[in-house]
This record gives C-alpha cells, sequence and structure tokens, in this order.
C-alpha cells in the first residue's frame, strides 16, 4: 500500500505517480490512498491501481484514521510506504490499531522532523544528504535507506518558439519549479542582465509571481522573460530549450536535473545541496554559486556560447540519467528493499 496527502502540485507528488505507475508495469499488488484531487485521481485510476481517496485533514477530520485502519485490515498489504509527514503520521496510527500487521517504510524527499515518522520501521531518503540527517538525528542507521528518484525519459516534442514570442535563433533557457523564495528565481532574473540576447521561460506558479513579474520590469529584463505558469508538458518545453536553469537556494535533490539529463538537454544550477551532489561541474553540468547573479549569468552564457562544452555536458548528463536515475535501476531498488525487510 501506498499512502501520500500531498499538495495540488510538487515534485514528490510526480514522483509518487510515477512510481505508482512502475509498480503496476512490474505486477505489484498494489493499494493506493490519497487526499482527492482530481487530476491525480484520474491519472491513478487509468493505472488501475485500487484508489481509495481520504481527507488527511487536521483537528476534526474524523474520517481518515479510522477508514486508513479498516483498508490495511482489508487489503493486508505487507508493507505500507507512507509519503510525507501528514500520511506518515496517519499511517502509523492507522497500523497501530489495525488487525494486520504491515511494516512501514516513510518516504522522505526533505529534512523532515521526524517525530511524524516515529511510528516507522524503516526510512527511504532520495539522497545521501537526507539520510545523513535521518541518522543523525537519531534513527538507527540500519533502518536508513537512499534510493534516488528516477524520471521520465520521454523526449518531448518540440514547441514553436513562435508560440512564446521568441526569435527562432535566440539562446533560450527553461526554469521550472514553484514560485518560492526557495527556488531563487529572482536571481536567476538578475543573471539574465549579465548575459546577451537569452531568453528564459520560466514554468511555474506559486506566491512570488507577482513579485517575480515586478522585478523583471525594474531588471529591465521582461522583453526576454515569459511567465508560462504551471505547465505539464515539461518535456516539450525541455525539447525547445537550449538549456536548463536549477537557480535554487534550497534544493534537497533538484528532480527538474535529472529530468534535463534524460533529455540530454544541458544544465546550469547552483551549488545548492542536491544539484550540487548531483552535478560535477564542467563535466555534466555547470554549478555557481548560491545567490551569485553574476557567475550564474557567465555559466549561462558560457554554455550558450560554447557550443562543444554545451554538447559535451548534455551527453555526460544522459550517461548519468542511463545509469543512475533510470526507471528500471530505481524500482529494482525498492523491490530489493522490500524484499530484505520482508525477510
Amino acid at each position: 500500500m501506498q499512502t501520500m496527502a500531498g499538495g495540488q502540485f510538487g515534485g514528490a507528488e510526480e514522483f509518487f505517480l510515477r512510481l505508482v505507475a512502475a509498480f503496476n508495469a512490474r505486477g505489484v499488488s498494489q493499494s493506493v490512498v490519497v487526499r482527492p484531487n482530481k487530476a491525480r485521481g484520474r491519472k491513478l485510476r487509468d493505472v488501475g491501481v485500487n484508489l481509495v481517496e481520504l481527507p488527511f485533514g487536521k483537528w476534526f477530520d474524523f474520517q481518515t484514521q479510522p477508514s486508513l485502519t479498516a483498508q490495511i485490515d482489508r487489503v493486508r498489504p505487507d508493507i505500507v510506504l507512507s509519503w510525507m509527514n501528514r500520511a506518515t503520521l496517519e499511517t502509523g496510527k492507522a497500523c497501530l490499531r489495525a488487525d494486520s500487521s504491515p511494516i512501514q517504510i516513510g518516504r522522505q524527499g526533505g529534512y523532515y522532523d521526524l517525530k511524524y515518522y516515529r511510528h516507522c520501521d524503516h526510512l527511504i531518503g532520495n539522497t545521501p544528504h537526507i539520510v545523513k540527517h535521518i541518522i543523525d538525528s537519531g534513527w538507527p542507521a540500519d533502518c536508513a535507506h537512499f534510493i534516488p528518484n528516477f524520471v521520465s525519459a520521454d523526449p518531448g516534442v518540440r514547441i514553436s518558439r513562435v508560440q512564446f514570442d521568441v526569435p527562432e535563433h535566440a539562446p533560450l533557457i527553461l526554469a521550472a519549479g514553484r514560485l518560492h523564495q526557495n527556488k531563487a528565481f529572482d536571481t536567476l532574473l538578475e543573471a539574465l542582465k549579465y548575459t546577451n540576447g537569452v531568453y528564459l521561460l520560466l514554468a511555474g506558479d506559486g506566491p512570488l509571481k507577482s513579485k517575480l513579474q515586478s522585478l523583471s520590469q525594474r531588471l529591465g529584463v521582461a522583453s526576454r522573460v515569459r511567465f508560462l505558469g504551471w505547465r505539464s508538458d515539461v518535456g516539450d518545453l525541455m525539447a525547445t530549450a537550449d538549456m536548463l536553469v536549477c537557480p535554487s537556494r534550497i534544493e534537497p535533490l533538484g528532480n527538474v536535473v535529472i529530468e534535463a539529463w534524460a533529455r540530454s538537454l544541458p544544465v546550469v544550477a547552483t551549488a545548492a545541496e542536491g544539484p550540487g551532489w548531483l552535478i560535477t561541474n564542467e563535466s555534466d553540468g555547470l554549478l555557481a554559486p548560491i545567490d551569485d547573479c553574476r557567475a550564474l549569468g557567465f555559466a549561462i552564457t558560457q554554455l550558450a556560447e560554447d557550443l562543444e562544452l554545451s554538447a559535451r555536458v548534455a551527453v555526460a548528463g544522459k550517461l548519468r540519467f542511463e545509469s543512475e536515475f533510470n526507471e528500471a535501476t530505481v524500482v529494482d531498488r525498492f523491490l530489493a528493499l522490500f524484499e530484505e525487510v520482508s525477510r
């Protein structure tokens, strides 16, 4: 069984959907319990899994725990894989109340407070740094496991630049993510001042949208920036752009970097924890210091002007994806862990 409350959008939510589908393709019998979300529910039903929707609410939610307990006893899973804080805490309480005794594994994609995971038997972190945080917080080392994410290798379909009012031969960069302070899209807008004729597609939505739009006007780069809102066609956008830029201040992993690697798109990123772990500078991507707009602009210019460097880092990134972050490899690691903890 997998349980996740989750928000409307997010990297964890997207990976959850990919993992459910991958398990199903491997013939894993699974039940999925999620917070209601029309688009997510439709995708899960299309996969063909046993789907239950529960509110995963706060103080006055009297439905989730008893219903989740009943579902655990009805399905009697060997393992419950729970995602993030709320679903993990509610799942742990439900497992304690259930007549059956599944093994609970909590999956973490960030630096979470372990109080929500106290009922878990094992924890998964999707980066080595997160696993270290788990162990440093007092969790037994033999019950903390590193399993990375995988991403879709769908190459996408190139979109005409006319659709974005971008000149055909202008250098075009893509950035994608929630418009939040942690993602540092303000630094990226400032970096554009230090580039020559580079255009930006910014795919995402969030609380800083109006501030970022105003900032682009003040910086004099608004004519080269396209705010696209939340997009479900990131693969197509990657097929359209010349490079991906990940300017984050805080980024535990950086799925978008792996997605770019999968599509042979060269990457520029700041040395936040996730991209700094993923990328070997000038080998499979370029790294700039966090919040250094001049250095970020210089790295963007390097890839835009040095086509040999751009091609070389794209090839190296693709090899990293194929060896470490493809679906088959990551699913094998999940299934091997499930087998190990079930003995």
